[in-house]
C-alpha cells in the first residue's frame, strides 16, 4: 500500500494536519503540494490498493475553487481515501460535502473523512497555535482508527454521512488583496510561489485582483514582509467573525 498526501495549503496549516494524519500510519508518504502552480496532477498515478489523504482548507465554507479545479485532473483508479477539511474556528459548512463529491468524480473510494482547525490564515487571533498537543494527540488517534478500518479482513466502504449541503453555499469572492509595502525589494518569490499566477513576475508589486484568491501564501513567503492586506478590513471581519469563533471547536472524525 502507497500513502499520498495530496493537499492545498497555501500557508501550511493545512499541510501540518495531514503530515499529523500521515505520520501516525508509520509509512512512506508521496507528497504533492496543489497549491504549487507547478505541480501537473494529472500525472499522478494510484492504484487500487492505495491511500491518499486529500486536504483542503475551507474557504468561506466551500472547497477553493482553484483546488477544486487542479484535484478534478487526478485519476483515483479506486484508491482509498481519507478527506480533510481544515478550518479557522469558526466552520467549515459545505467543504467536506463538497471535497467528498471532487473524490468520488476522481474515482477515489472515500473511506473516512475529518474536520479539523488550524489557526485562522488571516485573523490569527482564531486558534492561535492550532493544531496543539491536544489536536495533535487527537488526529493520531483518527487517523490509528481509519488505518484499522482499512487493515479490516473485511472492509466495507459504505456511504459516509458527512454535514454539508446540496447544493453547496455561494462561493465568496476573495475580497482581502495582499500587496506589496515599501520593503518590497522586488525578488518575486511571492510571483514565483502565488497558486493563482496573480502575481506579476516583471514587477511584483503589481497583483491581478481577479485572479487573487486571498490565499495569503505570498504574505507568508515574502522575506521581506512587505506584503500585508488592509489591516481595516481585517479587523471588521475579525469583529464580524468574533462570535461565530467564540469558544474552542474540537476535530470531527467521520467513519464507517
Amino acid at each position: 500500500m502507497k500513502v499520498s498526501q495530496i493537499t492545498f495549503s497555501p500557508t501550511g496549516g493545512t499541510d501540518k494536519v495531514a503530515q499529523i494524519i500521515t505520520k501516525a500510519w508509520g509509512m512512506p508518504v508521496n507528497k504533492i503540494d496543489l497549491s504549487n502552480p507547478d505541480v501537473n496532477p494529472s500525472s499522478v498515478c494510484f492504484g487500487a490498493e492505495d491511500l491518499a489523504v486529500l486536504a483542503v482548507p475551507s474557504y468561506g465554507g466551500r472547497v477553493p475553487r482553484l483546488a477544486a479545479q487542479r484535484m478534478a485532473n487526478i485519476k483515483g483508479n479506486q484508491a482509498r481515501c481519507v478527506l480533510v477539511c481544515v478550518y479557522g474556528n469558526r466552520a467549515y459548512e459545505d467543504t467536506l460535502t463538497e471535497l467528498n463529491d471532487l473524490a468520488e468524480t476522481c474515482g477515489f473510494q472515500v473511506v473516512a473523512a475529518i474536520a479539523a482547525i488550524a489557526e485562522h490564515s488571516i485573523m490569527h487571533q482564531y486558534a492561535a497555535g492550532r493544531p496543539d498537543a491536544k489536536d495533535k494527540s487527537e488526529l493520531s488517534s483518527f487517523a490509528k482508527k481509519i488505518l484499522d478500518k482499512i487493515n479490516g479482513s473485511h472492509m466495507e466502504v459504505s456511504k459516509l454521512q458527512i454535514p454539508g449541503n446540496r447544493p453547496y453555499k455561494k462561493a465568496g469572492g476573495g475580497g482581502l488583496v495582499p500587496k506589496a509595502g515599501k520593503t518590497c525589494i522586488g525578488c518575486g518569490l511571492c510571483a514565483k510561489h502565488c497558486p493563482a499566477q496573480a502575481i506579476s513576475k516583471k514587477n511584483p508589486k503589481e497583483t491581478d485582483s481577479k485572479k487573487c484568491i486571498s490565499c495569503m501564501r505570498c504574505v507568508v513567503q515574502c522575506p521581506q514582509s512587505a506584503r500585508k492586506v488592509n489591516g481595516a478590513m481585517v479587523s471588521a471581519a475579525a469583529l464580524a467573525m468574533k462570535k461565530a469563533c467564540a469558544g474552542r471547536k474540537e476535530n470531527e472524525l467521520f467513519i464507517s
